[in-house]
């Protein structure tokens, strides 16, 4: 069982198994539990993938919905919770559309997560290991999320890379 007040990260490529695992890692804490989600619904395939997620969850969770403001959603969680997140590539992916600066975001982020005040699992993309993308934007987002992911990383307790479901301990 994680200390009481601990950050774990949890990243891996697509269908890794993040989330599950971060799920099963939350509830295996007494409830409540809160899931603070990132994800904005464009279009009908990210409505499915969104229900995905919420059908897998029972009535001991909390959602609390957080495209933008992450660390303000954190901040305002009473101590001593479960918390899972996810994700922040989507997260980042919000903040790159409304053209916010970047870097002030993330290390606002960084800076809550630093200091959790219960169990937080926090999910991400490893975006890092794929082919260099073709364009500028694709780049930039690739580029950004690598050092968000080394920023959390650096501030977590625990980090766990997820391989085909299953997690590997790095940190």
């Amino acid at each position: 069982m994680p200390d009481s007040k601990a950050l774990t990260f949890l990243i891996g490529g697509a269908r890794s198994g993040k989330s599950a695992h971060a799920e099963t890692l939350a509830t295996g804490l007494l409830p409540p539990w809160t899931y603070i989600a990132t994800a904005q619904a464009y279009d009908d395939e990210m409505h499915e993938r969104i229900a995905l997620h919420r059908s897998r969850r029972d009535e001991g969770w909390t959602t609390i919905d957080a495209p933008l403001d992450l660390a303000g959603a954190l901040g305002a969680l009473p101590d001593n919770q479960p918390v899972l997140v996810d994700c922040l590539t989507l997260w980042l992916t919000n903040h790159m559309l409304a053209d916010h600066d970047i870097e002030l975001e993330c290390r606002r982020l960084a800076d809550v997560l630093s200091r959790p005040r219960g169990s937080w699992f926090v999910v991400s993309n490893e975006v890092g290991q794929g082919i260099v993308p073709d364009n500028a934007l694709a780049r930039r987002f690739r580029d950004a999320a690598g050092r968000l992911n080394q920023q959390v990383a650096a501030v977590a307790d625990t980090v766990l890379l997820m391989v085909a479901g299953l997690p590997l301990k790095v940190k």
